[in-house]
């Protein structure tokens, strides 16, 4: 076994795996995974930099992440950085800050190697199961951007798009500073016709209705799971390659939409960092599905964070 640390830092939230790897055998191990909500993304659709205060609540749960990697003796550590700090016109601060805290420089990934990533993360468990057929669609529904990968043990086409649950939520949920709640029927409409846009752009270069099996990843997809299962607080065990109809799905998708930020954040199994952008990232989701014509979506809580430990783990064989 090899001991591996990765960190993936997204538009919403920065994670950190720590794990035993055996690239021979397919096993990784958990021996630390979790999830802080920084909203590293703030505002940089419409200003194009990463504004002070996201930095700064990155570069606390980036100090936090450095004590558990230390303590737990990892061989290499790996900063996988994706849609915002590409996006951003500062993100030389935010390098340096990371180089400062961990020892490594993030690498700003672009949209495909983020995609491969998140393919391997959440088919390797898969491989092999009778139940679930060949090919693929992996979708990674983050914050800022959204990724579509279709393949069966390897990637056959890959896509990034500029479409996630923060993103939509500040561009068309937004008013005033202040999430609308519920939206207006008009700001969901054109939230749609954006996602739709982003899937005929995605479907330029992979094969969306060629899968058998849609796969999502990310805290959108998996906090619709531990609402379809009425958890009543989030279990990863049990979302952990659960499945949702696609009628669940769109039924949830609604409510969220109709409901206030009251009755979102009385949801016992959802995270409070994702109360204001939950009901767009179900609706990226939902469309998804009705796009493809998918009957469900099998939930994995293995995804691009898996992939990158993955990674690393056989740069170190």
């Amino acid at each position: 076994m090899t001991r591996v640390a990765a960190v993936d830092c997204g538009t919403n939230s920065i994670r950190l795996l720590v794990a035993d790897c055996d690239p021979a055998t397919g096993e990784l191990v958990d021996l630390d995974r979790r999830m802080t909500i920084v909203r590293l993304g703030q505002g940089v659709d419409r200003t194009g930099r990463l504004a002070p205060q996201a930095l700064e609540r990155t570069f606390a749960a980036c100090r936090e992440y450095a004590a558990i990697i230390k303590e737990h003796g990892a061989e290499k550590l790996r900063f996988v950085a994706t849609s915002a700090s590409r996006d951003a016109e500062n993100r030389d601060e935010f390098v340096r800050g990371v180089l400062d805290i961990l020892g490594v420089e993030p690498e700003v990934i672009t949209g495909d190697q983020e995609a491969e990533f998140s393919f391997t993360g959440a088919t390797k468990e898969l491989t092999g199961r009778a139940d679930l057929a060949r090919p693929y669609l992996v979708v990674d529904i983050g914050g800022g951007s959204t990724e579509f990968v279709v393949g069966e043990e390897h990637v056959r086409a890959a896509r990034s798009v500029d479409v996630g649950c923060v993103r939509m939520t500040e561009r068309h949920l937004v008013h005033g500073g202040e999430v609308s709640d519920p939206p207006a029927a008009d700001r969901i409409a054109a939230m749609r016709a954006d996602i739709e846009a982003a899937l005929d752009l995605a479907e330029q270069t992979v094969p969306l209705r060629e899968a058998h099996t849609l796969v999502g990843l990310a805290g959108s997809v998996t906090s619709v799971s531990a609402i379809a299962q009425d958890l009543p607080e989030y279990d990863s065990a049990r979302i952990h390659h659960s499945r949702v109809s696609y009628d669940r799905v769109r039924e949830i998708t609604e409510s969220l939409l109709r409901s206030t930020h009251a009755e979102r954040a009385a949801i016992p199994s959802l995270h409070p960092g994702r109360v204001d952008v939950i009901g767009a990232g179900a609706l990226v989701l939902l469309a998804i599905m009705e796009r493809i014509g998918a009957e469900e979506v099998v939930v994995s809580e293995h995804d691009i964070l898996d992939g990158i430990a993955w990674a690393v783990a056989q740069e170190l064989q």
